[in-house]
């Protein structure tokens, strides 16, 4: 079932830039990432606090930028038909000026969902949804009518969806070990 995550982006004030996670904000990170409308004493008994204390760390890692938005998973396919194509595209030339006039474009066209500059044969990797192919033509003809510096791309329709990920692998978090972490480990060297 391929989703699309809509969510109501509010920008936050950072605090602290150096503030650490634990184990307890990675907990909550990863509750609120599963289901985002839980209420905060779900949340709370979920990680082992008390509703206050957890309120308060969720504020905390919404006002330090960690939480920027809430949003809903759509079933896409219940609203409107579609193809998702993925899309290497290559610029003409990369400089500032061209880099930023084609980023600049993608940020405005309302059917590239997902953009990325990467390193390799190619300068981007674009996720695009139309209606159908034609539809898809369309966006590529107007895109290269813009004149943004695209030399070439080449285009991969997606047959199906097979995983959609929720949220970030919190597991690529390392957290400070506290003393009761480190009981019962067992160092071996050489």
């Amino acid at each position: 079932m391929e989703q699309v995550c809509i969510s109501s982006i509010r920008p936050l004030p950072v605090e602290d830039a150096r503030l650490r996670l634990d184990r307890l904000d990675i907990k909550i990170l990863a509750a609120l990432q599963g289901d985002g409308r839980m209420s905060n004493l779900k949340l709370s008994e979920l990680v082992g606090l008390s509703p206050t204390p957890c309120l308060q760390r969720v504020r905390r890692l919404e006002n330090a930028g960690f939480i920027v938005a809430y949003g809903a998973t759509l079933d896409v396919r219940k609203i409107a038909s579609h193809i998702t194509v993925h899309t290497d595209v290559t610029l003409r030339r990369r400089t500032v000026e061209c880099t930023q006039q084609f980023e600049r474009y993608v940020r405005d066209e309302q059917f590239i969902v997902e953009c990325y500059l990467v390193s390799g044969g190619f300068d981007y990797v674009l996720k695009i949804v139309a209606r159908d192919v034609d539809h898809y033509r369309e966006i590529m003809d107007d895109m290269l009518a813009a004149e943004v510096g695209v030399d070439r791309f080449s285009s991969f329709i997606s047959l199906q969806q097979v995983k959609q990920s929720r949220g970030f692998p919190l597991g690529l978090i390392s957290t400070p070990s506290s003393p009761s972490d480190r009981k019962g480990r067992v160092i071996r060297r050489g």
